[in-house]
């Protein structure tokens, strides 16, 4: 896949965020794309594992969960700002989708499996396996400890993962839908490399989880474990902000400059058997990761 219609693609995807609760036609994705509506549908699959409809429509059904959960409002009128027909046809494809009718999510609010809209790319596993080699070292840096209370983290594990994708391989790659569903998150999702201590024998180094209150009584999807978090100080880097197409080397110039950090600079020293995560790239605030530390 090359970089022209990577970028077709990116460009498809932002259309349909920027224009949801608008009707939107394949004419209409082609125009962005700068191919014919036939490719454009065919290279928009390729990279996105969906039809861009497939697409449109989960992701109308994912915002509309999210805006059922933190917002009164009939199930009509979320049904109709989301280019639903009718509230019944709104209804059989929430359900069929999240296997709950959209009322009673209104009143249960349980954590259900949104689709994440991730903007296509075409060589991070590339990147990962080996293949791609990257040199780009970041021009700045910000750096901060801290501090985190006891809490609770939902998480899933794999079985042998150690990075994202062989965790995608186990377990799949809707994770990060079910976490951000969850209400009584404290933060965003994040990926975590866990120490021995935290796994039991068979699990996963790399698992994805949500923070939340350490008096946690909410629902546990199913397979998923509720831990305890002990008390613990991070050191937090965040890079520069950078174009979401060069994601690739924004993350590894942030891991570079932390494999060369020493932390007994600010009083710190690395915690042997501590945790270690990572945020979801975001081109406009920068690739976040954070890594345990303990005073000297």
């Amino acid at each position: 896949m090359s970089n022209d219609q990577v970028t077709a693609v990116r460009k498809m995807q932002q259309y349909i965020a920027e224009h949801l609760k608008e009707p939107i036609t394949l004419l209409a994705l082609a125009r962005q794309a700068g191919y014919s509506p036939w490719y454009s549908a065919r290279i928009f699959k390729t990279l996105t594992g969906k039809t861009p409809f497939e697409y449109i429509r989960l992701m109308r059904l994912s915002e509309a969960a999210l805006f059922i959960r933190d917002k009164e409002s009939r199930v009509l009128d979320v049904a109709l700002d989301f280019v639903f027909d009718s509230q019944e046809g709104f209804t059989r494809a929430f359900s069929r989708t999240f296997g709950i009718t959209p009322k009673r999510y209104m009143t249960e609010k349980p954590p259900i499996s949104l689709f994440m809209a991730y903007p296509a790319v075409a060589s991070y596993k590339a990147y990962l396996e080996g293949e791609i080699a990257v040199d780009k070292e970041t021009s700045m840096i910000f750096t901060q400890v801290v501090e985190k209370p006891r809490r609770k983290m939902i998480l899933k594990r794999g079985i042998k993962a150690e990075e994202y994708f062989a965790y995608c391989e186990e377990v799949g790659c809707d994770i990060w839908g079910t976490l951000t569903s969850i209400k009584e998150a404290l933060g965003e999702p994040m990926g975590l490399w866990l120490p021995e201590r935290m796994r039991p024998d068979g699990t996963s180094t790399y698992v994805q989880g949500v923070e939340v209150a350490e008096d946690y009584a909410g629902i546990v999807p199913e397979g998923y474990d509720l831990i305890d978090m002990p008390a613990a100080k991070i050191m937090v880097f965040q890079g520069e902000p950078y174009d979401d197409e060069i994601f690739i080397e924004a993350i590894a110039a942030l891991r570079k400059a932390i494999e060369k950090y020493d932390p007994r600079i600010y009083g710190f020293k690395w915690k042997e058997d501590g945790i270690q995560f990572q945020l979801e790239p975001q081109g406009y605030r920068g690739y976040i990761e954070g890594k345990e530390v303990e005073a000297l």
